[in-house]
């Protein structure tokens, strides 16, 4: 369990935390002055997803403190795999989260990001392991950020599972073309 619910965590802050920040940011026009900053668009949001990266060391050190107390056994092998994969989750779903939010009002991302975080939640694997799943949602979720993310983290932090093959080539696509959606399509103003 505490695999799981460390991809949670990036899914919940990259995606959720970070998209609808923004998005109100966006909407009550803070963001409107950095448009016209050098900062620039690709800048901003390497900025960001910095931060992000930064909450959820922070998040880890506190959820693997509260999994170890509770009895999990810490593994010796699979951190570096792990993270690696909420590196490229956090790309993924900061990409997700920040192309939401540079397109739709605050309270549409609002919704929005809520929505597909419960969906990604339930068809991630991070509740409800993939291969309890219908086969035919199991194959829809497999092409999503979620499950990959679930996959490499607990196949990596758990003894005896192995990675799935097709994990890290998903993961990698949506954190490579997440943020460049995000970067190509973010407006500053709605």
């Amino acid at each position: 369990l505490a695999p799981a619910v460390l991809a949670l965590a990036v899914m919940s802050t990259a995606m959720v935390s970070l998209g609808i920040g923004t998005g109100f940011e966006r909407t009550y026009g803070v963001l409107k002055r950095l448009g016209g900053s050098p900062l620039g668009r690709g800048r901003w949001i390497a900025a960001k997803v910095l931060l992000v990266l930064v909450t959820e060391v922070i998040q880890w050190m506190v959820l693997i403190s509260a999994a170890l107390a509770l009895g999990w056994s810490w593994p010796a092998v699979g951190w570096a795999a792990a993270i690696g994969a909420a590196v490229l989750g956090t790309a993924a779903f900061a990409g997700i989260g920040l192309a939401m939010a540079g397109n739709l009002p605050g309270v549409v991302t609002l919704a929005l990001a809520n929505a597909l975080y419960l969906v990604l939640l339930l068809t991630g694997g991070m509740v409800v392991p993939l291969d309890e799943l219908p086969d035919w949602l199991a194959t829809i979720a497999r092409l999503g950020p979620a499950a990959p993310l679930t996959e490499i983290i607990t196949g990596s932090l758990s003894a005896g599972d192995a990675v799935p093959a097709w994990a890290w080539p998903t993961l990698a696509v949506w954190a490579v073309l997440a943020p460049v959606v995000a970067i190509t399509t973010f407006r500053w103003e709605e």
